[in-house]
């Protein structure tokens, strides 16, 4: 049942998109199909809430159906959109996420990307208003357009609020990575081999290298003694032995991390127990 109803979930789905784009576009579609199409998403949807109340009484939480039911890549991707919106509001009430925590600092990572990420939202602006006017004269089509527009601006600050929110995190014990919405990757401290403030501008994929660019440059590059696991977009695992990064105040954060790795390096070991 489950393979059949995710076969049928792929193959509504861009029918449900075609017959969109044609009833915009004014195409005459048959009362027939809208209603076969119509009880086919209801067919589908009948079956998705029966296999979830099934795994309900098997015992599982609300979180872990849902995670049954739902792919793991469209789960992730709708859990980055919502990240985005959450971090324009963290940006508008100016709330850090993570930051202000006892005994943690944070280190920005976004000044650098600013420039071109608004310049970038006022051309959004600008075609926005340009397509409004063009469209005048089709108001069905105009207000489609008008949604995607408009949630296009909300995307690219969305891009910019999530790396200004989301700054990189060091307290005694791990170095949070992260990059805007979708990294966030925590090395303890004990996995960190070295670290040192390199500028660099090129990046190419190399196996089991994390390159984490900020306008298409990284200033820190840390190297590990074991590999940690990062996570893709879409869920994919894969384990990373080298992290480039980048920083607003690069020589603070090595600095600040070198600090962390001599304390930790050299705190006393704990007193052994009473033999039994």
């Amino acid at each position: 049942m489950r393979r059949a109803v995710r076969a049928a979930a792929y193959a509504l789905l861009p029918a449900e998109v075609v017959l969109a784009v044609c009833l915009v576009a004014g195409v005459r579609i048959p009362a027939a199909v809208l209603l076969g199409a119509e009880a086919a998403v209801v067919a589908l949807l009948g079956a998705e809430a029966v296999r979830y109340v099934r795994l309900r009484r098997r015992g599982l939480g609300r979180r872990a159906a849902v995670r049954a039911l739902v792919p793991e890549p469209a789960a992730r991707l709708v859990g980055h959109e919502w990240r985005l919106m959450v971090s324009l509001v963290r940006w508008a009430a100016r709330r850090p996420d993570g930051a202000g925590r006892p005994g943690t600092r944070a280190f920005g990572h976004a000044r650098d990307q600013a420039a071109y990420l608004y310049g970038f939202a006022f051309v959004c602006v600008v075609e926005t208003v340009g397509m409004s006017y063009l469209l005048a004269s089709l108001p069905v089509v105009h207000a489609v357009v008008l949604v995607l527009d408009v949630y296009t601006v909300l995307f690219v600050l969305g891009l910019h609020a999530a790396s200004a929110t989301r700054p990189h995190l060091l307290d005694g014990a791990v170095l949070r990575v992260r990059q805007g919405a979708h990294t966030d990757l925590a090395i303890p401290l004990e996995r960190i081999a070295a670290v040192r403030h390199e500028l660099r501008f090129s990046h190419e994929r190399e196996e089991g290298v994390l390159n984490l660019a900020v306008a298409s440059q990284t200033s820190l590059t840390i190297e590990l003694g074991e590999p940690v696991t990062a996570v893709r977009l879409l869920g994919r695992p894969y384990p990373v032995r080298l992290v480039r990064c980048h920083a607003d105040d690069a020589r603070a954060l090595a600095e600040a991390l070198g600090q962390a790795l001599t304390r930790a390096r050299t705190a006393p070991s704990p007193a052994p127990g009473r033999p039994g």
